[in-house]
């Protein structure tokens, strides 16, 4: 059995519209107007809150700000992201061979993987479409990778994409029934799309970045989910959904999500992290830089505290967001891309990237080493 080693080749990332301060957010998204004055009132008051906590100095919405028209959608992100990856690998989209491409979550037919396929002028490829929130983008990369250090592909074009803006504006809300836990969301998501490109090499024949190994695991079977909507597994009347609210994203937060995300003294986020560190026997003295997918700076010191105990420095933490906002599933890629066009990597540099979503506790990682 062939087991090819796999090198990133080429990487892209797309943020859209504008940069936005976090008091634009509701001029853009629209004002929350109609909902009940106590909710009106906690969210003037959670709006000031957000902007100390969060430290987002930017956000990005598909969205124009004069007309609040959107300008792009998921599958044209994601193709300017691709096409700024195949410009940076200097290869034409023919030689793509195979399409992974993760999101939140799609209700779109067909799928989002070969619409981008389509659009990119591929004749013919292998694609998958995968949707497990902030994991689906990792999930993706792990598929691609399989895919090329098995024999079954050769070049691969990762990519994951997020309008949240769209489950966000005013009018995607039955105000009159909208709770707490479904807006503060506003002022942590952002949109965005990003673009990694693999592909299969002899040894580590070329200098550049190699995956070493790619991780994933779900530890939500005993926990309720902390991100959702109501939605049946089956489609509903849209009327309905509508006037039940069903269609709502909705978060815990504060203790309650704490209550789940902690366990036994530590996070799920350390515990799993540790299970992939030991697994593969990261040599974490290489560490140049740790990605870690979270949409709070506060969040990631947090963490950052307790992976002090796996011998992680805090100067490691690598994140983007108070530049551009959190963009969910495609953050990752985002930041590999700034890492390679931006930082200057070393032979023997590690790049180590871990997230924990929240919906079901679905944990991913992987690391890169530069040769």
């Amino acid at each position: 059995m062939l087991n090819k080693e796999v090198k990133i080749i080429g990487s892209g990332a797309f943020l859209p519209g504008r940069k936005l301060k976090i008091h634009q957010v509701d001029d853009v998204l629209g004002r929350i107007d109609k909902a009940p004055k106590r909710i009106i009132n906690w969210l003037d008051r959670m709006r000031d809150l957000m902007e100390e906590m969060l430290e987002v100095d930017f956000y990005h919405y598909a969205i124009d700000p004069e007309t609040r028209v959107f300008t792009h959608d998921n599958i044209s992100m994601s193709v300017i992201a691709a096409r700024q990856a195949l410009q940076n690998a200097n290869i034409d989209s023919s030689e793509i061979d195979f399409i992974a491409y993760g999101s939140a979550h799609q209700h779109q037919m067909p799928t989002a993987s070969v619409r981008i396929q389509e659009e990119l002028g591929i004749k013919h490829c292998s694609e998958i479409s995968i949707h497990a929130n902030c994991t689906s983008a990792y999930k993706a990369f792990l598929v691609a990778y399989d895919f090329i250090r098995l024999g079954r592909a050769k070049t691969a074009l990762v990519l994951s994409s997020n309008i949240s803006s769209s489950e966000l504006r005013a009018e995607y809300y039955n105000q009159d029934i909208v709770k707490k836990e479904e807006l503060f969301l506003r002022y942590f998501l952002s949109d965005g799309a990003g673009a990694i490109i693999l592909q299969a090499q002899d040894n580590h024949s070329s200098p550049g970045l190699y995956i070493d190994n790619v991780y994933i695991e779900s530890v939500g079977g005993g926990k309720p989910a902390a991100m959702s909507n109501k939605r049946p597994a089956y489609w509903m009347n849209p009327k309905e959904e509508y006037e039940k609210g069903f269609h709502h994203l909705t978060q815990l937060f504060n203790e309650k999500l704490g209550e789940h995300f902690y366990e036994n003294g530590t996070s799920v986020f350390f515990d799993g992290l540790k299970r992939m560190v030991d697994l593969y026997k990261i040599d974490l003295t290489r560490l140049k830089y740790f990605q870690v997918n979270f949409p709070s700076k506060h969040i990631s010191e947090l963490v950052m505290e307790e992976c002090e105990k796996l011998g992680i420095k805090k100067e490691t933490l690598y994140t983007k967001m108070s530049s551009m906002g959190y963009a969910g599933p495609p953050m990752v890629f985002i930041c590999l891309h700034k890492i390679l066009q931006e930082e200057n990597l070393e032979k023997g540099d590690l790049v180590l990237s871990f997230v924990t979503e929240v919906s079901k506790f679905m944990q991913a990682g992987f690391s890169l080493k530069y040769y």
